[in-house]
């Protein structure tokens, strides 16, 4: 798959994993993979300069927890993230329905 159709959908996936519960960086990395089936294998690199960035814009929000015993920074996701998340998966819907009407393929 061409990783460059992910990036731009990187915020609403973060979100919405934050959506369910807190989660911790290579937490978040894992179930991105899992609930994708191996699809989406985000990096290290990737995902903690976009972390920063949705927390400093109030779409996130961190804090110190534990985890096997082991100090971790978990996020959580805030109403303003929430919002965003909602705002992200309308544009996704908006945009995966004008992909699939140009290429002439019908949603299930």
């Amino acid at each position: 798959m061409d990783k460059s159709l992910l990036s731009g959908s990187n915020t609403m996936l973060l979100l919405q994993l934050l959506k369910d519960q807190d989660m911790y960086g290579y937490q978040m990395i894992e179930e991105l993979r899992k609930r994708s089936q191996d699809v989406f294998e985000m990096k290290v690199g990737t995902l903690y300069p976009l972390l920063h960035s949705l927390e400093k814009s109030g779409f996130l929000q961190s804090y110190e927890g534990e985890a096997a015993g082991k100090k971790r920074i978990y996020y959580q996701i805030t109403k303003d993230g929430r919002q965003e998340l909602e705002r992200k998966k309308g544009e996704w819907a908006e945009y995966a329905g004008a992909v699939m009407h140009v290429m002439q393929l019908q949603l299930d």
